[in-house]
């Protein structure tokens, strides 16, 4: 997916891009902006229908959308542009640690002072910040998606079951789902990728207890290691769950859109993921998708769980924006925000979590699972995933993941060939302190 955490996801999460502009003269009164977006189809249908209900509301603006490639090959464009200063007007880009490390207070027009940006949420200021106080510098596009469980509400009403807030809550579940002949909780490993989710969608957890640890996680401090607690939590849920029995038989060769089936069909209660992957049950059950709910990993202290949530895309407007052409570019990055921009959006892909900002509103009939994302965001229980505060990730967490979870190695095992491989990482990325 998106930054390449979980890179089964990337499909779902491409369909929301669009963004920013090109050079290009103004003609005929009108000012010409240009909007680089990445060539995905679903992102360039996207883009055409949002240009064209702005340029419809500003007609004195006109708008040439530009497309740049997707992954490594799209990721340096950005990076090479900002630095000549040859960047469109306005451009799409990943919010989160990317951004970051292309020296945004730099190259990018700071945002904080827009009239939309009192509505934007403090996670995804978060991630669209530098170095100066007080400053962001993207508007969010697209709805937010999140790591957790999804679980068959069905399933939870039958039982008599409650959302779990305490690991040990979790345990006790899953035995009376185990003991009605249900599957208590769904790996996937047919699909690699899905072997993460017990760690990555711990995190929000971690940084409600400790908010310097992804920073010191990134500075190489001793205390921040998987191999240490709290960061080893997840490799332990990942093994104990196996230890006790509570996986699926098939979970070496069961696929993720499979899972999802028996999730949604209440052969299975509980399953590890991420919420970005909920149009596959509208497509494979649509008649059961409000069955299908979510609640925040579980904690083991007894604090309230709070949801890990991956943030939505930016729009930014590179300082070689000036006059004229920076007006017209904030009008286009302010009309995202609008309320015929919000439909846009929605209308986009059918949203898996909360908008990153309050001027836009969740339609009442999505599904149950969004509902309870919500509630998240509403009640302020929320934190960034790791990814968008450090550039660090090991590209073995998934493979280190399947051998804790099929009893190969144990969690303590995992977790400290993943701090190998994180440092390994953060050596090939030159970052200062490894």
């Amino acid at each position: 997916m998106r930054r390449g955490l979980i890179v089964g996801a990337a499909v779902v999460a491409a369909g929301l891009a669009l963004a920013g502009c090109s050079a290009g003269g103004s003609g005929g009164g009108k000012v010409q902006i240009g909007y680089l977006v990445d060539n995905a189809p679903a992102t360039q249908a996207t883009a055409k229908k949002f240009v064209a209900a702005f340029e419809k509301a500003n007609p004195d603006i006109t708008v040439k959308i530009q497309q740049k490639p997707q992954g490594a090959d799209g990721d340096n464009m950005v990076k090479t542009k900002l630095a000549t200063g040859d960047m469109e007007d306005v451009f799409q880009y990943n919010s989160g640690s990317q951004i970051q490390g292309d020296h945004p207070d730099e190259r990018l027009v700071d945002l904080s002072n827009e009239s939309w940006a009192k509505d934007v949420t403090q996670d995804f200021k978060d991630s669209v910040s530098g170095n100066v106080k007080g400053a962001f510098y993207g508007a969010p596009f697209g709805t937010t998606f999140s790591g957790g469980i999804m679980y068959n509400t069905a399933v939870y009403q039958k039982l008599g079951l409650s959302v779990p807030k305490t690991w040990d809550e979790f345990l006790a579940n899953s035995e009376k789902i185990k003991a009605a002949g249900i599957t208590p909780v769904l790996q996937t490993f047919g699909d690699t990728w899905t072997s993460q989710l017990f760690v990555l969608a711990d995190f929000a957890n971690i940084n409600a207890t400790d908010k310097n640890w992804a920073k010191d996680y990134t500075a190489n401090k001793s205390d921040a290691k998987y191999a240490k607690q709290p960061g080893l939590l997840g490799f332990e849920h990942t093994q104990e769950v196996f230890d006790k029995k509570l996986v699926n038989d098939d979970y070496a060769s069961l696929t993720n859109v499979n899972g999802l089936k028996a999730l949604a069909e209440g052969t299975a209660a509980q399953y590890p993921m991420i919420t970005t992957v909920l149009p596959n049950v509208q497509q494979s059950n649509p008649d059961k998708i409000n069955d299908i709910g979510y609640f925040a990993m579980p904690t083991s202290d007894g604090t309230a769980p709070h949801m890990t949530v991956w943030e939505p895309n930016g729009l930014y407007i590179p300082k070689s924006t000036t006059g004229d052409k920076l007006a017209a570019a904030k009008k286009l990055v302010a009309f995202a925000s609008s309320k015929e921009g919000c439909q846009i959006q929605v209308e986009a892909q059918l949203p898996t979590g909360p908008f990153a900002t309050s001027a836009c509103t969740l339609p009442s009939d999505v599904p149950t699972l969004v509902k309870d994302e919500q509630k998240y965001q509403d009640d302020g229980d929320t934190g960034l995933a790791l990814e968008f505060l450090s550039p660090i990730k090991g590209p073995n967490l998934e493979k280190i993941l399947i051998a804790v979870a099929t009893g190969q190695n144990t969690a303590a095992q995992g977790a400290a060939l993943y701090d190998q491989d994180v440092t390994k990482q953060a050596q090939q990325l030159g970052i200062k302190g490894w």
